[in-house]
């Protein structure tokens, strides 16, 4: 749905995607392709779950912040960018709870067994993060265009204004 919403708002409303997008394109993307290309970065691999965890902690505090700080149209984007946050946190966690696990099944000594079961757990992480990069795209293409999905003005209907287009 489109809504009349003022410049500033919309400018508010572009933050949170554009903060799960770096973290998702040039953190999860960018850097780790970078620090897993160069052997001699190997050692920097620890700055990669940093940036992610700090981002998203930003967009969970941002979240919070929003539901009474910000305008509806701006939590509304906001609520958004926490949601998918969210899964990505969750499978993120479920990828790391596998990985641990074929660690201890393999007693700390990674045999080629072991390597191929770890690098087939990042075929889902892979396929999300794409899958995350392309509905934040389009998330933020929502809020430059004063849009958002049906769904958030059905969860949020306090103080939601009168669309002017579907």
């Amino acid at each position: 749905m489109k809504f009349d919403i003022s410049p500033e708002d919309i400018k508010k409303a572009r933050v949170p995607h554009e903060v799960f997008l770096t973290n998702l394109i040039f953190n999860h993307v960018l850097v780790f392709v970078a620090v897993m290309s160069a052997s001699s970065l190997t050692h920097l691999i620890v700055v990669i779950p940093i940036f992610s965890v700090v981002s998203l902690v930003y967009l969970f505090w941002g979240a919070q912040r929003a539901k009474t700080r910000a305008s509806w149209y701006v939590n509304g984007h906001w609520q958004i960018a926490a949601r998918r946050s969210r899964f990505f946190l969750l499978m993120l966690t479920v990828v790391g709870s596998l990985l641990g696990i074929i660690y201890m099944i393999a007693g700390g000594d990674m045999k080629p067994q072991h390597w191929a079961f770890g690098g087939a757990t990042f075929l889902p992480v892979m396929v999300s993060v794409l899958g995350l990069i392309i509905f934040e795209s389009e998330s933020l293409h929502q809020a430059k265009n004063a849009m958002l999905p049906d769904w958030v003005s059905e969860r949020f209907p306090e103080n939601a204004p009168t669309p002017i287009s579907e």
